[in-house]
């Protein structure tokens, strides 16, 4: 129960305060008469008492009709909220130059499923699956709504599960086809890569275009320092070593950045830089707001008055108190 006007009950203090001081004062007072008669030095009869409480019944019709005037209300708040969820598919590249050490605490690709692991605190009512790609691509994990499963899946990902190469146009017509039977309202790829396409028989532009036709929106994420970074490589007695050109210089990784932004006009997403892990997080938990800001929840306010409940006993007990008042207990001169 809330009021539409509460401010009006503080009216009510000085209504209550006057009741106690009447109802005080008419219970010790004894009622005259102005006819000799000893009845007046007896106890007073019931009529003089109920006579007495008629300033308490005129208070309390009072206090009722400042009830009514604040307008008691149940309000009742519905919410349209979405059942279905966001279908996102995740493609995360998993190709040698991942192992770039540039991003803290070990390289690129441990960076990317830690982040990916907390991006899967954030969503709730939303399935997600995972598609992994380097020179090929395959899916880790279907659509879920078992997140654990899904964090079990991650986990299990290294660089090595495929043939090296980055195939990106591969990756996104993997996830197209994954989203192409989903009946959700959003249906969203967000493929992260460091490198260029270079592996792969689909062109990135080609399954941009599919991707289009079947309403899936793709943000692109672009991982690495500006100007690149060193690969780490296993060599057979070296150890550790970094890649190098034919020329001898450090081979250093490359995003195509033109091809990602291409991909995300194409179908209407966006593309985001990433430079640290810091960075990369925000951009998931901001492609999750971008797309939940699309299907906001709309709230309804329904209120039903109440304020007949106070208004109608306030009527009726000034109607009594003033037919009691000029009949049964009518004071005579």
């Amino acid at each position: 129960m809330t009021f539409r006007d509460p401010w009006l009950l503080l009216v009510l203090l000085p209504v209550i305060v006057a009741g106690i001081v009447v109802l005080r004062r008419g219970l010790r007072h004894r009622p005259g008469s102005r006819y000799p008669t000893l009845a007046v030095f007896g106890a007073p009869s019931s009529a003089a008492r109920a006579r007495a409480l008629l300033p308490v019944a005129r208070l309390i019709a009072l206090g009722l009709l400042v009830v009514a005037f604040a307008r008691p209300q149940i309000v009742e708040k519905e919410e349209e909220i979405r059942t279905e969820g966001i279908d996102i598919m995740l493609a995360l590249d998993i190709s040698g130059s991942m192992q770039a050490e540039d991003f803290k605490p070990k390289n690129r690709l441990v960076v990317a499923k830690n982040v990916v692991a907390e991006f899967l605190d954030l969503v709730t009512n939303d399935r997600i699956g995972l598609v992994v790609f380097a020179g090929q691509a395959f899916t880790q994990c279907p659509l879920t709504l078992d997140y654990e499963v899904l964090r079990s899946l991650l986990a299990r990902v290294e660089i090595g599960m495929i043939e090296d190469g980055t195939a990106i146009g591969t990756a996104l017509a993997n996830c197209v086809n994954r989203l192409k039977s989903s009946e959700a309202k959003s249906k969203v790829v967000i493929l992260l890569t460091d490198g260029e396409n270079n592996a792969g028989k689909i062109d990135p532009a080609t399954a941009a275009k599919v991707a289009e036709a079947l309403s899936v929106r793709v943000y692109t994420i672009g991982v690495g320092k500006e100007g690149g970074a060193p690969i780490p490589v296993n060599h057979p007695v070296l150890g550790k070593v970094y890649a190098r050109n034919s020329d001898g210089t450090l081979q250093l990784t490359k995003i195509d950045e033109e091809t990602l932004k291409e991909i995300a006009s194409i179908t209407r997403g966006e593309y985001f830089r990433a430079t640290d892990a810091e960075a990369l997080a925000k951009i998931y938990a901001q492609i999750l707001d971008l797309e939940r800001t699309k299907f906001q929840v709309k709230q309804f306010e329904r209120s039903e008055e109440h304020f007949r409940w106070a208004a109608l006993p306030a009527v009726l007990l000034l109607l009594l108190e003033l037919g009691l008042a000029h009949t049964r207990l009518r004071v005579l001169p």
